[in-house]
Parts: C-alpha cells; sequence; structure tokens
C-alpha cells in the first residue's frame, strides 16, 4: 500500500488469503498466472520487476517459489505497511528468493522506484480500486516511467458501480499499451487486467506524486 488517507488496516485485509474460495484467493490466482505466462514467454537471463504496493507479496513470491528459473527475475516490492514489509520478507527468506527485495517506503511517490526500474513486469494489483479517479489516470499516465521497452503491466479493479474499467482500458491504450487480457468473472466483482507497453519509455523523476490511497 501507499500512504493513505483513511484508515483501513492493510496487514488484516490478507486473511481472506487464507480461504481458498475467497474472491481474493481466486483473484490472486489469476494474478499468478500471468505472472507465470510472462516468465514462461520471456526467455531473458535477467528481468525487472516492480510490485506497487506489494503488500505481503504473495502474488509475486508465490509465483516464483517454485520456479526452477526464479534466479532470473530481480524484483523490488514497495509497500508502506511495517508490518506486511516484514512478513514479506520472511517469505522471501523462506522461499530463497534472494533477487527479491521488500522496501517500506510510499509507492505513491516515484521517489523508491529509484532502483527499481526501467521495470519488465510492473504488478499494479489493489491500487487502481483504492485511489481516486483521477488518480488512477495519472497512475497509468505514469506508467511509461516505470516500463521498459515491451514491458507488461498486470492491474485490478472492482468494477462495483460506478465501473471505471472501460475508461481504465481506454487510458491504458492512450499511454501506449495494448490489451493482452481482461478477466471479469460473472460471479465477482473483481477484474484482472494485463497490457503490454509498445510506447516509448520516459525518464522516471526523482521525486513527485503519482497517487494517494483513499480506502
Amino acid at each position: 500500500m501507499a500512504s493513505v488517507t483513511a484508515t483501513t488496516d492493510w496487514h488484516d485485509w490478507h486473511l481472506p488469503y487464507d480461504d481458498d474460495t475467497s474472491p481474493l484467493s481466486r483473484r490472486l490466482r489469476l494474478i499468478q498466472r500471468h505472472i507465470n505466462d510472462w516468465l514462461d514467454q520471456r526467455p531473458d537471463s535477467s528481468l525487472r520487476v516492480v510490485r506497487v504496493c506489494a503488500g505481503q507479496g504473495h502474488d509475486l513470491i508465490g509465483a516464483l517459489a517454485p520456479r526452477s528459473d526464479a534466479d532470473r527475475v530481480r524484483a523490488e516490492l514497495i509497500e508502506y505497511d511495517p508490518r506486511n514489509v516484514a512478513a514479506a520478507r520472511m517469505a522471501i527468506s523462506a522461499a530463497r528468493l534472494d533477487g527479491i527485495t521488500a522496501t517500506q517506503a510510499d509507492a505513491g511517490d516515484f521517489a523508491p522506484y529509484r532502483t527499481a526500474v526501467p521495470a519488465d513486469l510492473v504488478v499494479l494489483a489493489g491500487v487502481l480500486g483504492n485511489i481516486s479517479d483521477a488518480d488512477a489516470r495519472a497512475t497509468i499516465d505514469a506508467l511509461p516511467r516505470l516500463c521498459a521497452s515491451d514491458a507488461t503491466v498486470i492491474w485490478t479493479r472492482t468494477r462495483r458501480h460506478p465501473d471505471l474499467t472501460p475508461a481504465i482500458r481506454g487510458w491504458f491504450a492512450t499511454a501506449g499499451f495494448t490489451e493482452e487480457a481482461f478477466h471479469a468473472p460473472s460471479d465477482m466483482l473483481f477484474s484482472v487486467g494485463v497490457h503490454s507497453f509498445h510506447g516509448q519509455p520516459q525518464q522516471a523523476p526523482p521525486n513527485g506524486r503519482i497517487f494517494t490511497f483513499t480506502a
């Protein structure tokens, strides 16, 4: 998560992961599937990943832990809540994923991305539904400053009324991205999107606001 304007307990927010049938667990499996698909499609010997508002890192750590080629990945998990950072670091250590670093920082500012970008994969799950609509667009517009050429972005957003996902998909197109997948389960309100970047990467500024959590 990033700095917030409300009092959500982002550590307890992870508890539904303990239930394999929960919407959060179902969403997690979709994200992990796309992370694995992306890795299978990228033969590069070295890949950079950034996880925005990483929480406890379930998606990326869970996808990489069983893979024999996980050492190809250098990843930065950026998370504001110190309890989540501690949990992520424990999981990283347990899985022996030496290429992953969990950093306690405000993911809503450019500053912590200095050593993490340009990234080949940006995981933006749990972000676009917890910020204002204006910040959602600003975040998508900022992605060329985080992405390497041909990068992939995996994102999520609730479709609770009013459903912003049609606008989000349009904003990705405007920012130089092509949609590779979009999941909108009929029995759930979450959505998962995958977009590939075909625009021109831009230099990330040393600092500056991208978004602020409102949830």
